[in-house]
């Protein structure tokens, strides 16, 4: 991490920030394009999450993750880390790095339907981009928690969590699907069992 000087947050910056928020919500949203309610509470075989908890999952995170944005702490000189950020972005969605949930995102049946969870999400997402758009100072001025990177984050960084999450959990749903459909036309091609007389 290196320090500098305080600058207020750049138009071009939040317009990155808030494209990169959208862009997270616009996968997760094409993930469930054609989710019927059975195929949003069926689970792999193998286990794991069905569709509608990895929504609920998503909307709970990002309550508790915009909640820890607005309790953050301003220090004097900033904390500017571009190495770390541009990780965020790139790890954020790699599916092939296991990242075990936080109890506060673990799935509780909060939600019937796949879509009480999405407006549940598009309401708390909606207030991110707004506190985006309304912050005004240094972002990389203020320091908080995340429940999973080690150490304490400034804002950009928190951010940049928030926006690839719903795009790591729409790469789920794409699995989530692809398994279970490739095990419907698994049951569909096996052979009936024939009767011996």
């Amino acid at each position: 991490m290196r320090r500098r000087q305080q600058l207020p947050m750049l138009s071009t910056e939040k317009l990155e920030i808030a494209h990169a928020l959208q862009a997270g919500r616009t996968a997760l949203g094409e993930a469930l394009a054609g989710v019927d309610p059975p195929l949003a509470r069926r689970k792999p075989a193998r286990g794991g999450w069905s569709i509608l908890e990895c929504v609920e999952h998503v909307a709970v995170s990002e309550w508790h993750l915009l909640a820890q944005v607005r309790h953050a702490t301003p220090i004097a000189q900033p904390l500017e880390n571009p190495l770390r950020e541009s990780r965020i972005l790139e790890r954020g969605v790699d599916r092939s790095r296991p990242v075990v949930c936080p109890e506060p995102g673990l799935p509780a049946n909060r939600f019937a339907t796949v879509q009480d969870a999405l407006a549940d999400f598009d309401a708390v997402r909606a207030q991110t981009l707004r506190n985006v758009e309304e912050f005004s100072g240094d972002p990389r001025s203020f320091l908080t928690e995340h429940p999973v990177i080690p150490g304490p984050v400034n804002l950009v960084e928190m951010w940049l969590t928030m926006a690839v999450h719903p795009a790591r959990h729409a790469l789920q749903i794409h699995e989530i699907r692809d398994t279970l459909a490739s095990r419907a036309k698994s049951s569909l091609e096996r052979p009936a069992a024939r009767t011996v007389r």
